[in-house]
């Protein structure tokens, strides 16, 4: 018998020692993207337009997918799919277009473009949290300059000091933003393009629910893209998103784009929906109203403070310390939402909700009024 005691797995030892070594530490310091598991849940978390494809075009849609080869690659230029989103999106004639895997993609592709040492991405906080894990992971210095501490709105002073100091290569703005749901001002947005030493890419990824855009005021600068997804619209499944601005470039971001990366089914299923746009027009129409709805009977509640939106969710700051029990007793009677206490200060005591249809919506309101 071997009486030897074995304490470690030098391998295991060396394996660890190599990932210290060779992982960047920046890397080794972030936390993966966290998606929750919501299966049987009324899932309310992740903006996402509650309203499936209307079983009338689903036999069409199917058609359309059964002529695909998918035995070749796809068409790297995704030539049908562009020309199908520059008419029903109103993409301004003479500007570039290019496309990516979601939006999270192109923001990728933006960071690698611009990127390299001592160069900054610029946004503001709280906001999209990939703009700061994407800018770590292209080796970008990553700048968030507060929102106002009130309302959530553009600090402008502070922004354009930090524009003046920090002279960033890539500055984002969401709007709506994410995750307050409000519109920063046109003019505020305007006066940090102009103040921009490098590009400015207004990122409007939920323009299905708003009236205001920079998309048709392409071209007044030469430093303005645009950034959308045809997620919120009601097609998250196909993971495609757009980005527009002047040719010049938008050629030299292209260059970061690997090949093939739009697949044969989402650019057949993305044409079908877009020559269909009436019917996710419909279901926009139908997310915007239950979005007032919603948050007139969210404002009625005792120590609710309900912020503005413009998108298709609404913040929530619940009393002290309320936040993390309510959402705990919401997913207790199969309702999720996102709970943002502690995501960032400013956000202390928030949940968020996203627009559901009116029975989703009205399950959410009991089991938040048996909650709180």
């Amino acid at each position: 018998m071997n009486d030897k005691i074995i304490t470690g797995n030098p391998a295991h030892a060396a394996g660890a020692a190599a990932l210290d070594t060779l992982v960047r530490p920046a890397i080794r310091a972030l936390s993966a993207y966290h998606v929750p598991d919501a299966t049987g849940l009324i899932k309310l978390d992740a903006m996402e337009n509650p309203y499936s494809l209307p079983e009338e075009l689903r036999e069409p849609w199917l058609s359309a997918l059964r002529e695909q080869a998918l035995n070749r690659y796809p068409d790297p230029q995704a030539s049908l799919l562009r020309t199908t989103l520059r008419a029903t999106m109103g993409i301004p004639a003479g500007m570039g277009l290019v496309l990516g895997n979601g939006s999270d993609e192109l923001i990728q592709m933006l960071a690698l473009a611009l990127g390299g040492p001592g160069r900054t991405l610029l946004s503001v906080e709280p906001g999209f949290v990939m703009y700061r894990m994407i800018a770590t992971v292209a080796g970008l210095d990553y700048l968030g300059v507060p929102l106002r501490a009130e309302d959530f709105a553009l600090d402008l002073d502070a922004t354009l000091a930090a524009i003046e100091e920090h002279q960033p290569a890539l500055t984002f703005l969401a709007y709506p933003n994410n995750p307050t749901g409000n519109l920063f001002a046109a003019d505020s947005i305007a006066r940090i393009i102009e103040a921009s030493p490098g590009l400015v890419v207004v990122d409007e990824a939920y323009a299905p629910f708003t009236d205001h855009s920079f998309l048709s005021r392409l071209g007044d600068w030469p430093n303005l893209l645009v950034l959308r997804t045809v997620s919120k619209m009601g097609l998250a499944g196909l993971r495609l998103g757009y980005l527009a601005g002047p040719p010049e470039w938008i050629e030299e971001i292209d260059k970061t784009r690997l090949p093939y990366n739009i697949n044969v089914l989402t650019q057949a299923s993305a044409v079908f929906a877009l020559r269909h746009a009436e019917v996710f027009d419909a279901q926009t129409r139908l997310i915007r109203a239950e979005r007032e709805r919603l948050a007139k009977a969210l404002a009625a509640m005792d120590g609710m403070q309900v912020y503005p939106s413009e998108a298709n969710f609404i913040l929530l700051r619940l009393p002290d310390g309320t936040a993390g029990p309510v959402f705990m007793g919401l997913k207790a009677q199969g309702v999720l939402i996102k709970n943002l206490d502690g995501a960032h200060p400013r956000l202390r005591d928030c949940l968020r909700v996203t627009v559901g249809t009116a029975d989703e919506n009205q399950a959410f309101l009991e089991a938040l009024a048996k909650a709180v």
